[in-house]
């Protein structure tokens, strides 16, 4: 069997069209990432998840940003409507029952996308809260402590994993001290290195044996004058080496304003500095038949990793939602919505 593109590319709509189907029949992506454009209803989703898989031949990843707040591609009248986490980590709740929480809340969500044939979400968030964090991200943060971040994150990641679902811990190496949304420029952070390692950096260094990880459209001048964090060597060496990251390393989605020049030339250009595979987000034609042109399939090391994070999807386990919605609502007080 050949191995798939180092890409994860994204469809138009909420079923599959025959010249898509033949399109990533060749292209061969190594998964699909799927938003709101690609959901009406329970039904559906499975005809398009499984429809993906069978234009590929095998169980390809399928991934999804469900975080809760914003960022949630599901959502009612069919799923859940879940407020921001960072209100649920700002809410006064004593660690332990704040963590139970977070467990119940993304093993109920791991629970709704297993249902309907999603196996990967983005999720923990682990960038550091700060003053200057851009609204685009301050209330999908964890907190302000690396230590406390990156536990919290933990729990996350089992939740996620405890219902069937891989979890993809970002923005590494850190996201937070950003005033600018990177999907429209380029953030500068330019704190100095052993601030980094000291704080933000370490948030990722605590998680560095998850499967999966997405990179930060960020330039850190500390490391690196010229490229951002998902094109430079430079900042890919620091999450390998010293953060110590050693699963897929994705690219954040290649089509964002913090980039410049042809997505093709975006794509070549992550996969030299290091990252294994780039995700490409928009679903329009001529941007992933442009890259899919130009990207390999994973070999050596990244068709390692690659397969590690396949592996590393177990079945979901026993889970009573009832009852974990009931606990939920007991420890936050929120009733939850679909």
């Amino acid at each position: 069997m050949s191995a798939p593109r180092a890409c994860i590319l994204g469809c138009s709509g909420p079923e599959l069209t025959a010249s898509e189907r033949d399109f990533f029949r060749d292209a061969d992506p190594w998964g699909f990432i799927l938003f709101a454009r690609n959901l009406r209803d329970p039904d559906q989703l499975r005809r398009l998840t499984g429809a993906l898989r069978d234009a590929l031949g095998r169980a390809a990843p399928i991934l999804i940003d469900q975080e809760g707040g914003r960022v949630q591609r599901l959502g009612p009248p069919h799923w859940t409507a879940w407020p921001p986490v960072r209100a649920l980590c700002a809410a006064g709740l004593a660690e332990d029952a704040l963590r139970e929480a977070l467990f119940l809340r993304y093993r109920l969500i791991a629970a709704e996308l297993d249902a309907v044939g999603i196996d990967v979400n983005c999720v923990p968030a682990v960038d550091l809260a700060r003053p200057e964090t851009h609204p685009m991200l301050a209330d999908r943060l964890l907190g302000e402590d690396p230590a406390t971040v990156a536990a919290r994150g933990r729990v996350i990641a089992e939740a996620t994993r405890a219902g069937g679902v891989l979890p993809v811990v970002k923005h590494v190496p850190g996201h937070g001290r950003s005033d600018r949304d990177s999907h429209l420029t380029l953030p500068v952070v330019a704190t100095d290195l052993d601030t980094l390692r000291a704080t933000d950096f370490a948030a990722f260094a605590a998680l560095a044996d998850l499967p999966l990880a997405m990179t930060a459209h960020v330039l850190y001048p500390a490391l690196d004058a010229e490229r951002c964090a998902t094109l430079s060597p430079a900042v890919i060496a620091e999450i390998r080496e010293r953060i110590g990251f050693s699963g897929l390393l994705m690219s954040d989605d290649i089509g964002m304003g913090a980039l410049r020049g042809p997505v093709a030339a975006r794509g070549r250009a992550a996969l030299a500095a290091g990252c294994d595979v780039v995700l490409h987000c928009a679903g329009d034609r001529a941007g992933m038949e442009a890259l899919a042109a130009e990207l390999p399939p994973l070999a050596g090391v990244a068709l390692a990793r690659a397969r590690a994070a396949e592996a590393a999807r177990q079945p979901a386990a026993p889970f009573d939602a009832a009852a974990a919605r009931a606990r939920l609502a007991a420890i936050t007080g929120e009733r939850l919505h679909a």
